[in-house]
């Protein structure tokens, strides 16, 4: 199954992970976000030491916290084919976060892909919400609030049946519907280092979340 659900604002730029790792006529790769036209911002380069990471805020007490450093994408590859094998992940809802071009949809397509989905997978850049159906029937929605600005959207879209209904929910940028969404099972810190490596803290927020980090 594949749908897709109206959205409003113009996309930013969101930025594979790495440096000419992806080509352009990837049919994988979605719609391009540029910044917000108001900031006009390139898609930041951080270099921030791991103990500066941020913290988590009015969310459930961290269970467990592991951080991963990823050279490459093949790293981020192998990662989330990790995370595909874990018990409870079809019922997991995972939060990434990070800036543009941090690779936050990068590691998406890995994971669907891990999980034996099949074909062209779009970034909800445009869309709010692309769905998936597993081939045993797990329902899959990855989520992109980046231009999530008003919480009648939220009813219009729909978004409150499909986190009703069990399955695996992927949500980019949630800090833009924070008040909406549940408490995450996994919560994902994606940082892009000076030399373009990435870092990656996994911070569990759950039972389920625990069983989920590699």
């Amino acid at each position: 199954m594949h749908a897709a659900l109206a959205a409003r604002r113009q996309p930013g730029q969101q930025a594979r992970l790495g440096i000419g790792q992806i080509d352009v006529g990837n049919p994988d790769l979605g719609e391009s976000k540029l910044p917000r036209p108001a900031l006009q911002l390139p898609p930041q380069r951080l270099h921030i030491h791991p103990n500066a990471l941020p913290l988590t805020v009015d969310h459930p007490p961290i269970l467990e916290t592991r951080q991963f450093d990823w050279p490459d994408e093949a790293a981020c590859a192998a990662w989330a084919q990790a995370l595909a094998q874990r018990p409870g992940l079809r019922q997991a809802f995972i939060e990434l976060h990070g800036p543009l071009g941090a690779g936050k949809t990068t590691l998406v397509r890995h994971l669907l892909r891990a999980l034996g989905v099949a074909g062209r997978i779009k970034s909800p850049s445009y869309t709010v919400m692309e769905p998936y159906t597993l081939a045993d029937g797990t329902a899959v929605a990855h989520l992109d609030f980046y231009r999530f600005i008003d919480p009648r959207e939220w009813l219009d879209a729909g978004l409150r049946d499909v986190f009703a209904q069990p399955g695996l929910k992927l949500a980019e940028w949630p800090e833009q519907a924070a008040g909406l969404l549940p408490a995450a099972d996994l919560r994902l810190w994606l940082l892009v280092q000076a030399d373009e490596q990435r870092l990656l803290r996994a911070d569990a927020l759950s039972p389920l979340g625990r069983g989920l980090l590699p």
